[in-house]
């Protein structure tokens, strides 16, 4: 049957585009994925930086595999545990691994506060948690408030299948992002005025795309208006163990045990996975921790529908018991990140180009701002199609992650080795060095045109195109990189 006719086959919420693919976001994975970079066979590709993946420490996470044969039911030294991880599990996992777990997110937090194994509720991965809590907590219509920029996916995670909707909590490169109360209440009251119910807060902590921790009096200023206002406060910590620098991650965890005496705990719901610490995304765990019993509850019934494997749940139930390995890989993992960090931002930096000071995550704030022909979102877009098609670098628009100041890119460095990583610095700083060279000679000649003119000479003819005037092409060679491209540059021929 033809496709067109999928619309009067499939529900509204299937045939319509909340998965919130049409967005640049995606859009950039789609243009690597038709041309991949390859060191050995493709070194012209799309070198992929718009996938927050830690692939830095992976060999130490494989020698372990290596050296544990009995952490797999598939081994003979662990093939009599076979029948007990293969048959039917209930929806509450694995007890060693619940236990485990919450030791680990323990350890993750410096041991300043301890998990209760009996709250651990398995999902497929974040974006399943996202998903659950999503069911749980609010209805068709609803809200949750979240601070700009935020991840993308989140689009996708909490409301496509949910009906719920996020609105933002503008905040500014003027204090590095940060949230204020004064941004908050506006976007609640702005909420209430429109007739939306608000049924939670969501924040990711450490932020992606920012790559920054948020402070423990931010965290007790969210807990308490949650618990004035009775609304929920959901805590994204997946880059909880990727924090490479100081100043260290606090998790809502402990500011509600210490700083919040009055908060009403049945309001505060945390969420973590392994894919971004450990790099494991392919395991598709994540993590649900509420301390409302009722959505422990509920969760843990929802996860029939996407419980992890028991035979992910023993072989992580070994890992992450093994205390001496566990402190050996943050320990080095958040080496190999801040080394990597700095290789990326110092390469930056050679050519004038900032980022928002992090310390977490997998990514880096770019500041391109300087770089658009105008402060505006289509602008920015202009730009990105230019890197993407002409640098051939998959980096992330701000405005896909909903930020209100355009020029912003997120980009990815732990997901490559120290060779790719050294070509896509080199691309950019290529990219850049041109477009300064191109501008800086405008700029002369700009300069000799009004020293020409000043001089009581006869007026200065340029050579220029009929269509768009002399203003159109002065503005064009003086503040974009439009100069740089090809005829066929998609920014040449943008609308």
């Amino acid at each position: 049957m033809a496709s067109g006719n999928n619309g009067l086959l499939l529900s509204r919420v299937a045939s319509g585009d909340g998965h919130g693919e049409n967005s640049s976001y995606f859009d950039g994975w789609k243009a690597y994925d038709m041309n991949p970079f390859d060191l050995h066979s493709n070194r012209d590709g799309v070198i992929q930086m718009g996938l927050a993946e830690n692939q830095l420490s992976l060999d130490l996470i494989e020698e372990w595999s290596l050296s544990h044969p009995e952490a797999s039911i598939c081994t003979p030294q662990g093939a009599s545990q076979f029948r007990r991880i293969a048959n039917f599990q209930d929806y509450h996992g694995l007890p060693e691994f619940r236990e485990a777990m919450a030791k680990f997110m323990g350890r993750v937090r410096g041991g300043k506060v301890a998990f209760d194994p009996d709250r651990i509720v398995m999902s497929g991965g974040a974006t399943g948690a996202q998903d659950t809590l999503a069911f749980c907590l609010a209805d068709p219509g609803d809200a949750y408030l979240v601070p700009t920029p935020y991840y993308p996916a989140f689009d996708r995670d909490c409301c496509w299948r949910s009906g719920i909707k996020l609105l933002p909590i503008e905040c500014h490169s003027s204090n590095g992002f940060t949230l204020t109360r004064e941004a908050l209440v506006s976007a609640y009251e702005g909420a209430r005025l429109q007739g939306t119910r608000v049924k939670g807060i969501l924040i990711t902590n450490p932020s992606n795309p920012l790559g920054t921790v948020m402070d423990r009096g931010t965290l007790a200023m969210l807990a308490a208006f949650a618990t004035e206002h009775r609304v929920h406060l959901i805590c994204d910590e997946i880059y909880a163990g990727s924090v490479f620098a100081k100043p260290e991650f606090v998790s809502i965890a402990e500011v509600i045990e210490r700083d919040v005496p009055g908060c009403n705990r049945d309001l505060i719901h945390i969420v973590y996975s392994l894919s971004k610490d450990f790099g494991l995304p392919g395991f598709r765990v994540g993590i649900i921790y509420s301390y409302n019993d009722a959505v422990v509850a509920c969760a843990r019934k929802m996860s029939s529908f996407g419980l992890v494997s028991s035979q992910t749940q023993y072989f992580l139930a070994k890992m992450l018991a093994d205390d001496e390995f566990m402190a050996r890989f943050l320990a080095e993992s958040a080496r190999r990140l801040a080394a990597r960090h700095e290789r990326f931002t110092a390469g930056l930096r050679e050519v004038g180009i900032a980022c928002l000071g992090g310390n977490a995550g997998l990514f880096s704030w770019m500041d391109l701002r300087s770089m658009l022909r105008d402060k505006t979102p289509e602008a920015e877009l202009e730009l990105w199609r230019v890197i993407i098609n002409q640098v051939k670098l998959n980096v992330s628009p701000g405005t896909s992650f909903h930020c209100n100041e355009p020029g912003w890119f997120r980009v990815c460095h732990a997901n490559m080795d120290d060779e790719t990583m050294d070509v896509a610095i080199d691309r950019i700083r290529c990219f850049v060095r041109k477009y300064q060279t191109n501008n800086n000679n405008n700029k002369r000649k700009a300069a000799a045109a009004e020293r020409w003119a000043a001089s009581g000479a006869r007026p200065l003819r340029l050579s220029l195109p009929r269509r768009g005037g002399a203003a159109a092409a002065s503005h064009l060679a003086l503040s974009s990189p439009l100069a740089l491209m090809s005829p066929q540059s998609p920014m040449v021929h943008a609308s």
